[in-house]
């Protein structure tokens, strides 16, 4: 199993905490002191859990647009995007729970052309508003036929760390690793209003995997 490389100083961490509660343990020879060794254990397993990074491979072509988070399809929605899309388009929202995989990965290939960020507050990421108000990082992809897709990062109530690998000018490769959001939260993507949606509300996707929809041809 490999792990994502922003996790390691979190598992280091663990591990150095495990070690020195069982030293202490075994040095005292106090029950207490192995009832918190054995509990740093579990929190140490579970921060490397957490931050497990899995190959991936499914589906691949131009017109198939891969899930770029694990997690549930939360909403399913036609909305303005001025930013990048900059028409209406159709955003089908991913939310992260605290067991899923949380690198995230390009949902299709192309150039990167816009990569923003929006320094804003923490309200829950399965909210209607977090999509607006709440931290976030939009990185906006062309497509070789031309199509525009935005996917958003969103912090939320637990997230307070997102990472975006992209740059403006860098190639997307559908599959790709391109960020991490820390500890639960949502990940959009906005697709043009002719493709044919393939997710429905409260689907479980896999990163790198799962086709949510297809473009128009």
């Amino acid at each position: 199993m490999s792990f994502a490389r922003e996790g390691w100083p979190f598992i280091g961490i663990g591990i150095a905490a495990v070690v020195v509660s069982f030293f202490a343990a075994v040095h005292f020879r106090s029950w207490p002191l192995w009832l918190v060794a054995i509990l740093v254990t579990a929190l140490a397993l579970w921060c490397a859990y957490f931050f497990r990074d899995p190959e991936r491979s499914g589906p691949r072509g131009p017109n198939v647009v891969i899930a770029p988070a694990d997690g549930k399809v939360l909403m399913i929605t036609e909305v303005d995007e001025p930013r990048f899309v900059q028409r209406r388009a159709t955003r089908i929202s991913i939310f992260m729970n605290v067991f899923n995989v949380h690198v995230n990965r390009y949902p299709v290939d192309g150039h990167v052309d816009f990569v923003w960020y929006n320094k804003g507050k923490f309200f829950n990421a399965a909210a209607e508003k977090s999509s607006l108000e709440n931290e976030q990082m939009s990185v906006g992809i062309t497509t070789p036929s031309g199509v525009r897709i935005l996917t958003r990062q969103i912090a939320g109530l637990i997230a307070r760390r997102i990472v975006t690998y992209s740059k403006v000018g860098d190639e997307a490769h559908q599959g790709e690793r391109f960020g991490i959001i820390r500890f639960g939260s949502r990940v959009d993507v906005f697709i043009p209003t002719t493709s044919v949606v393939k997710a429905k509300l409260g689907d479980i996707t896999t990163a790198g995997t799962t086709v949510i929809a297809e473009l128009g041809k």
